[in-house]
């Protein structure tokens, strides 16, 4: 079970031309838009990232209109070659991450894998993944899964980190997944 006081989330790389151009990509934003609202309703840390974004552009701007702060710029297909972002994840107390975004074979399944060889659990939000062939999406996820992240879903890893319907956040929760 997710505990709310040690999980996090992380969006990887959701920006420019390419994001529109993720099999299924009007789905897989409005379930980030879900995710985003849920874990900010929640109030747990989110680190978002984006991948040379001189080239590749900025963050969608219905992901950017719901994230606060700035995004680790990174280079390396995985987020933790870049320096920021390690140093962001060490400084936190969060031990599990929830990670969304693209590609889900290439950066997503890359950074997976190092937070796991870096001692963090990893829950991946598959309705929050893609690629541009479903073939790409479900190889990376596959991969992700045999070097020991876990599935889960939005409505999923919210429900489980809400845990009561006696709780304040179980409304704002409730009314992002209706």
């Amino acid at each position: 079970m997710l505990n709310r006081k040690r999980t996090g989330l992380i969006i990887v790389d959701v920006q420019g031309k390419l994001a529109r151009l993720m099999h299924d990509s009007e789905a897989m934003h409005a379930s980030l838009r879900t995710l985003i609202s849920g874990i900010k309703a929640i109030d747990l840390p989110i680190i978002w990232l984006e991948q040379n974004p001189e080239k590749l552009g900025e963050t969608s701007p219905e992901l950017t209109e719901l994230l606060s702060g700035e995004p680790i710029s990174k280079y390396t297909f995985s987020a933790c070659g870049e320096p920021r972002f390690v140093d962001a994840i060490e400084a936190s107390d969060v031990h599990t991450w929830l990670v969304a975004g693209i590609e889900s074979h290439i950066c997503v399944y890359q950074t997976v894998r190092d937070l796991i060889e870096l001692g963090r659990k990893v829950e991946v939000v598959t309705d929050c993944v893609s690629s541009r062939t479903p073939a790409n999406r479900q190889l990376g996820i596959d991969r992700m899964l045999d070097a020991g992240a876990r599935p889960t879903s939005v409505e999923m890893c919210l429900f489980e980190l809400v845990g009561s319907c006696k709780v304040p956040e179980f409304k704002a929760v409730l009314d992002q997944i209706k």
